[in-house]
């Protein structure tokens, strides 16, 4: 049975890399792209990141690092 490709646009997340103030930096992370508003992108995008980053930290036992900047992947 053969796969379906997906094209380029079809891609049910968007990718974006955080710069963390420590100067650390976290490459492609997903965010679904039905939960970014489209009139605030990089704003939600971000609280979702952050959402995502308190979740590890309390799975690792560490304390979640506090995110400098988003910036979406195209």
């Amino acid at each position: 049975m053969a796969s379906k490709r997906t094209r380029a646009g079809d891609s049910a997340y968007a990718l974006y890399n955080i710069h963390y103030e420590d100067g650390t930096r976290s490459s492609n992370r997903k965010v679904p792209l039905t939960e970014i508003d489209k009139l605030k992108e990089d704003a939600s995008a971000r609280e979702i990141l952050e959402a995502q980053d308190r979740r590890i930290a309390a799975l690792s036992g560490r304390p979640p690092r506090a995110i400098k900047s988003v910036d979406r992947v195209s």
